[in-house]
C-alpha cells in the first residue's frame, strides 16, 4: 500500500519538539539552519522569562542613567559638592529636621489610626489599591486561569453563604416613649438614618395596599408613612382621624412616636385594637371578591397583627407579664403563619422574667430546629437552661481536677454553640462593654443583635447564680474550635465578612461596634509609628549630643 503522507509540522509544534528532545538529553536532531532555530527558540524563551525582563529594564535604567549623568554632570564634583554642603550644616538644622519628621510622620500616624478605627481600613492602602495600582497596571497583570477554572466552585460557595439580611427587632421600643425621652436626657440620637429609614419602609410595606386611594384617610396615611419630620407625620395622622375615627393605622403612628408614656402607647394601641377588629372583620367577608380585597386583608391582617403584639409589649413593660404571655401565646396560635415576625422571641423574654423555665424549654423545643432560622434569644436561653442546672456547683478549680461532669459537658458546648452564633454576646453580658438603646433593625449575628440580646437579657442571667460565672470560664474556648481564617464554620455557616459595615450604619455614631474576628492593624500603622519613634529620638539625642550626632550625620 501506498504510504500516508505525513503533514509538516507547524513552526510551534517543531520548536516544541525539539524542546522536548534537549530536555530528555538528547541534542537537536539536526544540524545547521536547523541547529540555529533551535538555539534562537531557547534565547527567546528565557528572554520572556519575567526575571529577564526585570534584568533588563534595571540595566536599562542605569545605561540611561550613566548617559544622561555622564556629560553634563561630574559626579566627583557632584559629590566634593555635597559634602562641602554638609560640612556647612550646624546641629540646629539637623535638629530642626528630625524635629520636622517626627511631627510629620506623627500627624500621619495619628491620621491612620483614626481612619482604620472608623472604616477599618488603611488610608494609604485604600489609596494606593484604588488609584495607583490600576496606574502601574497591577490589574492587567493578575493571572485570570485560577479564577476562570475556580468559578463554579466560587458561585456554589456563594449560594451556600448567608447574606446579611437586615431583621426587624422582634423587641424594638416605642420611638415616643423611650428612644425619644432617651434623647431628651442625654442629647444623642439614639436612631440612626439608615434605621430610621428601614423602618419607614417596613410602615409602607405593612400598613398600606393598593386599594388606599379609595379612602380618604389611608390615603393621608399613605402619605404620613412617607414623612421624614414626626411631627409632620403627627399631624398628618391626626387629619387621618378627622376624616375616620376609626382608621387604625393613624391611632399606630400616634401610639409609637406622640406618647410619651407607656401609658399613653397602651390607650392608643387599644382604640387602633378596636378600629383594627372592625376592619379586619370586613375584610375578611369580602376578602375573595377580586385581588384587591385580597391584598387589604393582608394589609388589614398586618394592622391587628402588629397592634396586639404591641399591646403584649405594652402590658410586659407594666409588668403585668401573666397577661403578655396570654396575648402572645394566643396571637402565636391564631396567626400561626406569621413565625417570620419572630413572636416567640417576645414569648421567651416575658417567660423569663416569669422563670418558667419549662415552659421556655417547651418554646424551644419547637423553635430551636434545625430547619428554622436560628437567633440570638433562642441559641443564647439554651445555653442559659443548661447552664442554670449546673452554674450554681459549678467551680473551675473543682473541674479541672476532676473534669467535667455529662452536665457540664452540655452547658459548655451549649455556651460554645451560642459564641459561636454569635461571638459579640459574652462581652456585654459580662459588663465588658457598654450597652446602648437596641436598634429598631438588627443584623443576625452582628454587634447590633448582640446589644439587642443583651439590653433585655442580661437581668436573666444575672438572676442564675453562677451563669455568668460559667460563662466567663467557658466562653472564649470556642475561638480554639473555629478554624481561622474563618472559612469553615463548627456548628454553623462561617461567619459573614459584610457584619462590620451594617452595623455602623444601624447603630449610633457613639457607639464602639465590636468586630469579629479582630483585624490586625495596617502595615502603615506600624510604619508611621516605627518613623515617628525613630525620628523623634533622633531629634532628643541632636539636642542634647549635638556635636557627636553632626560628626555622625557627616559620617
Amino acid at each position: 500500500p501506498a504510504p500516508v503522507p505525513v503533514p509538516p509540522l507547524s513552526r510551534r509544534a517543531s520548536s516544541v519538539a525539539m524542546a522536548e528532545g534537549s530536555e530528555s538529553g538528547r541534542g537537536p536532531p539536526c544540524s545547521g539552519a536547523a541547529a540555529a532555530f533551535w538555539r534562537w527558540e531557547q534565547l527567546r524563551r528565557r528572554a520572556a522569562a519575567p526575571w529577564a525582563r526585570g534584568l533588563l529594564a534595571v540595566a536599562a535604567g542605569l545605561a540611561l542613567l550613566y548617559a544622561v549623568l555622564r556629560v553634563p554632570v561630574r559626579l566627583r564634583d557632584g559629590l566634593a559638592a555635597v559634602t562641602v554642603f554638609l560640612s556647612t550644616l550646624t546641629p540646629k538644622f539637623y535638629f530642626a529636621l528630625t524635629v520636622t519628621s517626627s511631627f510629620i510622620s506623627g500627624l500621619i500616624f495619628v491620621f491612620e489610626w483614626w481612619h482604620f478605627r472608623k472604616y477599618g481600613t488603611s488610608f494609604i492602602e485604600q489609596v494606593s489599591v484604588s488609584h495607583l495600582r490600576p496606574l502601574i497596571g497591577g490589574a492587567e497583570n493578575s493571572p485570570p486561569g485560577p479564577a476562570a477554572f475556580s468559578a463554579g466552585e466560587n458561585e456554589t460557595s456563594r449560594q451556600n453563604m448567608p447574606e446579611c439580611k437586615v431583621w426587624r427587632n422582634p423587641l424594638n421600643l416605642f420611638r415616643g416613649a423611650e428612644y425619644s425621652r432617651y434623647m431628651w436626657v442625654t442629647g444623642k440620637e439614639p436612631l440612626t438614618y439608615y434605621d430610621m429609614n428601614l423602618s419607614a419602609q417596613d410602615h409602607q410595606t405593612f400598613f398600606t395596599c393598593d386599594t388606599d386611594a379609595l379612602r380618604p384617610s389611608d390615603t393621608v396615611m399613605q402619605k404620613a408613612w412617607r414623612e421624614r419630620n414626626p411631627q409632620a407625620r403627627i399631624k398628618a395622622a391626626y387629619q387621618a382621624l378627622e376624616l375616620n375615627n376609626d382608621c387604625a393605622t393613624a391611632y399606630v403612628l400616634l401610639a409609637e412616636e406622640e406618647a410619651t408614656t407607656i401609658v399613653d402607647a397602651e390607650k392608643y394601641f387599644k382604640q387602633a385594637l378596636k378600629a383594627g377588629e372592625i376592619i379586619y372583620r370586613k375584610s375578611q367577608n369580602c376578602h375573595s371578591q377580586s385581588p384587591q380585597h385580597e391584598a387589604q386583608l393582608r394589609r388589614d391582617t398586618n394592622v391587628l397583627v402588629y397592634v396586639r403584639r404591641r399591646l403584649a409589649m405594652c402590658a410586659r413593660k407594666l409588668g403585668r407579664i401573666r397577661e403578655a404571655v396570654k396575648m402572645m401565646r394566643d396571637l402565636m396560635k391564631e396567626f400561626p403563619l406569621l413565625s417570620m415576625l419572630n413572636i416567640h422571641e417576645n414569648l421567651l423574654e416575658a417567660l423569663l422574667e416569669l422563670q418558667a423555665y419549662a415552659d421556655v424549654q417547651a418554646v424551644l423545643a419547637k423553635y430551636d430546629d434545625i430547619s428554622l432560622p436560628k437567633s440570638a434569644a433562642i441559641c443564647y436561653t439554651a445555653a442559659l437552661l443548661k447552664a442554670r442546672a449546673v452554674s450554681e456547683r459549678f467551680s473551675p478549680e473543682t473541674a479541672s481536677k476532676r473534669g467535667l461532669s455529662t452536665a457540664e459537658i452540655n452547658a459548655v458546648e451549649a455556651i460554645h454553640r451560642a459564641v459561636e452564633f454569635n461571638p459579640h454576646v459574652p462581652k456585654y453580658l459580662l459588663e465588658m462593654k457598654s450597652l446602648v438603646l437596641p436598634p429598631e433593625h438588627i443584623l443576625k449575628r452582628g454587634d447590633s443583635e448582640a446589644v439587642a440580646y443583651a439590653f433585655f437579657h442580661l437581668q436573666h442571667w444575672k438572676r442564675i447564680e453562677g451563669a455568668l460565672n460559667l460563662l466567663h470560664c467557658t466562653w472564649e474556648g470556642t475561638f480554639r474550635m473555629i478554624p481561622y481564617p474563618l472559612e469553615k464554620g463548627h456548628l454553623f455557616y462561617p461567619y459573614p465578612s459584610c457584619t462590620e459595615t451594617a452595623d455602623r450604619e444601624l447603630l449610633p455614631t457613639f457607639h464602639e461596634v465590636s468586630v469579629y474576628p479582630q483585624k490586625e492593624l495596617p502595615f502603615f500603622i506600624h510604619f508611621t509609628a516605627g518613623l515617628c519613634s525613630f525620628s523623634a529620638m533622633l531629634a532628643l539625642l541632636t539636642h542634647q549630643f549635638p556635636e557627636l550626632m553632626v560628626v555622625f550625620a557627616k559620617a
